[in-house]
This record gives structure tokens, C-alpha cells and sequence, in this order.
């Protein structure tokens, strides 16, 4: 699957669709690294409740778990890029459309950094409008927020601390998303060749 269209655009693989809440994957593990259901000692996982966006991945990204940010000091979770799009159409998981970068978080999850990229569908009625973060802040008020309280709150009904975000909180714009793609689009181009060897078990196919 390739990450970049003629287009400019970018390819989202959905895994999970928006308004359920089973914690569905790319098991990038696994031969043909399909989706499948989280588990956690044994059992399904889900989320405590809806995620209230289309949630995945973008094909051909990889955060390098030895690459130490070099602003904020840690170290990438060794998965794809995460992306939220927020476009008003529910996406079925596995589906591939093809959606532009408008922001970016810095999540960091217990010590690790993981990039959530804000994009919206191309084909969205409210694409031709929205091409930045302060598009969102304009058609969509208070959504980008919105994003990040859920992100920094959904594992605390587990009992666990809430996430925390790098770069003072803010969700940064559209050319630095586009410079996170690019640069783990690098990493995982040098991880497949063989330039640079992973602790751990990957598949890139």
C-alpha cells in the first residue's frame, strides 16, 4: 500500500471505525499484517467508550524506537503513524481513503512517542475548507481539543495516569505533520532495506 497518492494526498487505512470502541489493529507482527482485535492477557480489548473519529494508520510510516526526538527526548513506539480523521462519514475498517494531513499531537505514552496526525477525507463536504489547524479551529470549533482530552483521559478508567503531550500541548500544523510523515516514511524505508536493524520482530509487508 503505498502512503502518498499522485495527488499529494495521503492513503489512511481505518482499523477503527468512529462511534465504536473495540481496540482494532494492523497486527504489523503478522504475515500480510492483518487487523485483528487487541487482546490483553487473553481477552479483547476495547476502549472504556467510543472513540468519537475514524482512528488508524498511515501504510509505510514506522516510529523508529531508537530515535531520540530531538526536542522533546524520547523515543519513537516502534509502530505506524497513528492518524484521526475527522471527516463526518463512518469509514469501514480496512478501508483505504485517501485523506490530507491538518495537524499534528505529540502524544507520549508511557515514556514513548506517538504521533497522532489529524487529517480529513479529500472527499469530506468540508475538505475544500479545511487545510490547517486553524481551518479546524474555524469550521470545527473546539474539535481539535476535543481530540486531545480524549486522547490524554481514555486509559484513565483503567486506573492508569492520563497521557501526556509534547510540544506544550499544541496540536502543530499541517507542514509539520507533513514533515513527521515524511521523516518516519524514512524510517521505515530504512528499516525494509536492511539499513537499520530493529530489537524486535516487524513485518513491513
Amino acid at each position: 500500500m503505498p502512503l502518498k497518492n499522485a495527488d499529494g494526498s495521503f492513503n489512511f487505512i481505518c482499523e477503527i471505525p468512529k462511534e465504536t470502541k473495540a481496540k482494532m489493529e494492523v497486527a504489523t507482527d503478522e504475515k500480510l499484517t492483518p487487523i485483528k482485535q487487541d487482546t490483553k492477557k487473553g481477552k479483547l480489548r476495547d476502549y472504556p467508550y467510543n472513540i468519537n473519529w475514524n482512528y488508524g494508520m498511515l501504510p509505510q510510516t514506522w516510529e523508529d524506537p531508537q530515535h531520540v526526538h530531538p526536542t522533546m527526548n524520547v523515543k519513537g513506539d516502534n509502530d505506524p503513524v497513528d492518524v484521526v480523521e475527522i471527516g463526518s462519514t463512518q469509514l469501514e475498517m480496512g478501508s483505504v481513503t485517501p485523506v490530507k494531513p491538518l495537524g499534528v499531537y505529540a502524544m507520549i505514552d508511557e515514556g514513548e512517542l506517538d504521533w497522532k496526525v489529524i487529517c480529513i477525507s479529500t472527499s469530506d463536504p468540508k475538505a475544500s475548507d479545511i487545510n490547517d489547524v486553524a481551518d479546524v479551529e474555524k469550521h470545527m470549533p473546539g474539535e481539535l481539543e476535543k481530540i486531545r482530552v480524549w486522547f490524554r483521559d481514555y486509559k484513565t478508567p483503567d486506573g492508569k495516569p492520563q497521557n501526556m503531550f509534547g510540544l506544550d500541548d499544541k496540536c502543530m500544523p499541517s507542514a509539520y505533520a507533513k514533515d513527521v510523515i515524511e521523516e518516519t516514511h524514512e524510517f521505515y524505508n530504512s528499516l525494509k532495506s536492511g539499513k537499520r536493524a530493529n530489537d524486535e520482530e516487524l513485518s513491513l509487508e
